[in-house]
């Protein structure tokens, strides 16, 4: 493994090659990793060039897979409807979705369950030259929007201005609907004044310059949801899940496991730069604290009861085309068979 760049040695949670190979064996003991020469399969849909495969990475170099007695075998898809069709097609196990599609999924009769992977951290992003101080001072500029018309962070982001000025930001810019790469070089260019972008696109808009006006985690508090929320999640089948428990729970147990290294390993971070893409350190840094402050902590009786009041909140701005027949959040959308290891 590398030894980190000088240039990271202010960073925080910088930690030495040594202490990495200790945490990877705490990490295990976290999780009640026992290695088993009778691995069985588990086989991950993802997004081919996406995040998630930092993780899935991690998982595989690391042969924590293995030590929770199962082999992950990951195929990539050129876009997530691409994923969901594979999964729903029985060709993979399990998918990174919101469980908000879990939920309508539910409606419609697919018995399918959701395991937390990411918390919502997205940000509403503006240049430093558009003199945009407020959500009032967005009237009138041009905003880019990854996601479509019904993005939760954008559908968040007009509740909270309903809620702050009595304004649906809708009414006042001039939204841009745009792929998150096009958006980026837009905000760039200066042709786009504020944008909402994907998490890990709003980190190096970051790290390019621009300014956060507001955040997801600013704006649930004021809607009445304390906590933060998991909106991305490993979803499986959850006849599956249960017929096969040592299979989800190992998956997942190495999922957790694998964040704990990322969590605390700056040299991880260093192994995984060409994955990321970052073009510099500064944007590595912007990326890897970001994700960080993603990682979910837990996922108990009140983190579900604030999953259930984003869901309505959801619905009432993004209708059935977001939803679809789904009138509340069925208990059983959770997996609770695995429980987040305590740090």
């Amino acid at each position: 493994m590398r030894q980190q760049r000088k240039s990271f040695a202010h960073a925080p949670f910088f930690i030495t090659t040594k202490k990495v190979t200790a945490l990877i064996s705490v990490a295990l003991m976290l999780v009640g990793a026992v290695a088993s020469a009778d691995t069985k399969q588990v086989r991950a849909g993802v997004l081919k060039f996406g995040t998630v495969n930092w993780e899935l990475n991690s998982i595989q170099h690391h042969e924590i897979d293995k030590a929770n007695g199962i082999e992950l075998e990951v195929t990539g898809y050129a876009n997530g409807n691409a994923s969901k069709v594979a999964f729903q097609g029985a060709a993979v196990d399990v998918i990174v979705a919101d469980w908000i599609w879990v939920a309508r999924q539910r409606a419609e009769g697919k018995n399918l369950a959701f395991f937390p992977y990411s918390l919502a951290v997205g940000a509403l992003m503006v240049r430093p030259d558009a003199n945009i101080n407020s959500l009032a001072d967005l009237k009138g500029k041009k905003l880019g929007i990854a996601g479509g018309p019904v993005d939760k962070s954008w559908l968040l982001m007009r509740a909270y201005s309903q809620q702050q000025n009595g304004t649906d930001l809708a009414d006042i810019v001039e939204p841009q609907f745009a792929a998150p790469p096009l958006i980026n070089k837009l905000m760039a260019k200066g042709e786009l004044d504020a944008a909402i972008n994907f998490w890990h696109f709003g980190a190096k808009l970051k790290a390019a310059g621009m300014n956060s006006l507001v955040s997801t985690a600013e704006v649930l508090p004021a809607l009445g949801v304390e906590g933060p929320v998991p909106l991305l999640g490993w979803v499986f089948n959850r006849e599956w899940a249960e017929q096969n428990p040592e299979l989800i729970n190992g998956f997942l147990a190495s999922s957790y496991a694998a964040k704990a290294i990322m969590l605390e390993s700056d040299d991880e971070w260093e192994r995984l730069r060409k994955n990321t893409k970052a073009k510099d350190d500064a944007e590595l840094v912007e990326l890897r604290d970001t994700w960080r402050i993603g990682a979910p902590r837990s996922f108990g009786d009140a983190d579900k009861a604030n999953a259930t009041k984003v869901f309505e909140l959801l619905a009432q701005s993004g209708g059935k085309k977001l939803v679809g027949e789904a009138t509340s959040v069925d208990p059983e959308t959770f997996w609770d068979g695995f429980t987040i290891p305590a740090k």
